[in-house]
C-alpha cells in the first residue's frame, strides 16, 4: 500500500509537489521576469568581405519594440532607448514591430507615446527606422486601401526619425561613405486565408529597386524584418540586419521549437554566414502571439563592423 513501483508514497508526492512549483516557478519567470525584467546587450564583432579598408562603424540595433502593457510600457521603452544611448553607437537602426497587438496584453501605448519614447534616441550618425508587418496589419485604414504611409512611419517621422520603405541613404564617418538600404515590409497586406489555417499576405518590398538606389560602389547595410529575404541577397550587401522572429520567444540549447520564418531555425537567431554575405537577426524586445520568453530575453544589439 505505501509504494508505488518501488518509490515510498510519501516520496512521490514530495516529488510532485517539486515539479509543481517548478513548473509553476518557470511559467512565471518566462511570463513576467524574463521578458519584463532582463535586458541583454548582446555584441557582434565582424569583418564582412565588402567593407571598406579603416572605416569602424558601432551599429545599435533595437527590433520588435511591441509597446504594451504590462511587459512594454513607454517608460521601460524610454530606460531601454537612454540604454541605448550610453553604448555610444555611430547610428542606431530600428527595425520595426513597434506596437503590441496579441490578445494578452493589459494596455494599449498610444502610437504617439512610444514614438516620444523612441525619441530620445541619439547617435552621430543618425537613428533611421524600417516597418515590420504588424505595423502594417494594425493600420486598418491601410490593410484596406493597399498603401501607406502607416500609422507606424507617420508618428516616427513627426519626431524626427526618418523610415525607409525601399529606400537609401548615403552616410559617412570619418570621410569613408556606406549605405544604409531599408526594405519594405515583405508580410504588409493580409489577403485573407488558404484552408482556413493560413493567412494569404502580400509584401510591399523591392529588394532590386532599393539597390538601385545606391549609386556607388561603398558597402551596403540592408535592414530587412523578415530574414527570409537573405537568400535572394546578393554579394553587393555586406551586412544584413533583421528582427521579426524573436528568437523564437522561447529557445533551449540553440534551438527554437517555433520560428515565424518559413526557414525555421536557419534564420531564427544571431549571426549567420552564408558564403560571403552576414545576416544578424535580433532577438529583439517584446512579445507577439503571447507574452512569454524563454532562453532569448529582450535585448539591444550592438554591431561593430570593420575590415
Amino acid at each position: 500500500m505505501g509504494e508505488i513501483k518501488g518509490i515510498s508514497r510519501r516520496r512521490f508526492l514530495k516529488t510532485l509537489g517539486v515539479s509543481g512549483v517548478s513548473a509553476v516557478g518557470l511559467s512565471g519567470y518566462a511570463a513576467a521576469i524574463e521578458p519584463g525584467y532582463r535586458l541583454n546587450v548582446t555584441r557582434y564583432n565582424i569583418s564582412p568581405a565588402r567593407w571598406t579598408p579603416g572605416l569602424k562603424l558601432r551599429i545599435a540595433v533595437i527590433a520588435d519594440v511591441h509597446a504594451g502593457g504590462p511587459l512594454m510600457p513607454a517608460g521601460r521603452i524610454r530606460g531601454i532607448a537612454e540604454r541605448t544611448n550610453s553604448l555610444r553607437p555611430d547610428v542606431i537602426v530600428l527595425l520595426g514591430d513597434f506596437a503590441a497587438s496579441h490578445k494578452f496584453k493589459t494596455r494599449s501605448v498610444a502610437p504617439e507615446d512610444w514614438a516620444a519614447a523612441l525619441s530620445v534616441l541619439e547617435a552621430p550618425l543618425g537613428v533611421h527606422a524600417i516597418l515590420g508587418n504588424h505595423d502594417w496589419w494594425d493600420d486598418l485604414a491601410a490593410q484596406r486601401s493597399g498603401q501607406g504611409p502607416v500609422m507606424g512611419r507617420r508618428v516616427l517621422e513627426d519626431v524626427g526619425i526618418p523610415v525607409y520603405e525601399n529606400d537609401a541613404v548615403r552616410l559617412e564617418k570619418g570621410g569613408r561613405p556606406f549605405w544604409l538600404a531599408g526594405l519594405g515590409d515583405q508580410l504588409a497586406l493580409i489577403r485573407g486565408r488558404r484552408k482556413r489555417t493560413f493567412r494569404v499576405f502580400e509584401g510591399v518590398d523591392d529588394l532590386p529597386g532599393t539597390l538601385a538606389k545606391v549609386t556607388d560602389d561603398a558597402p551596403v547595410i540592408l535592414l530587412a524584418h523578415e530574414p527570409d529575404i537573405f537568400p535572394t541577397v546578393p554579394d553587393r550587401v555586406a551586412l544584413t540586419l533583421c528582427g521579426h522572429t524573436h528568437g523564437g520567444q522561447v529557445r533551449l540549447f540553440g534551438y527554437s521549437p517555433r520560428v515565424p520564418s518559413r526557414y525555421g531555425n536557419r534564420y531564427a537567431y544571431g549571426h549567420v554566414v552564408e558564403g560571403n554575405r552576414n545576416l544578424i537577426v535580433s532577438g529583439g524586445l517584446g512579445c507577439s502571439v503571447i507574452p512569454v520568453r524563454f532562453g532569448v530575453p529582450p535585448e539591444v544589439v550592438v554591431v561593430d563592423v570593420h575590415a
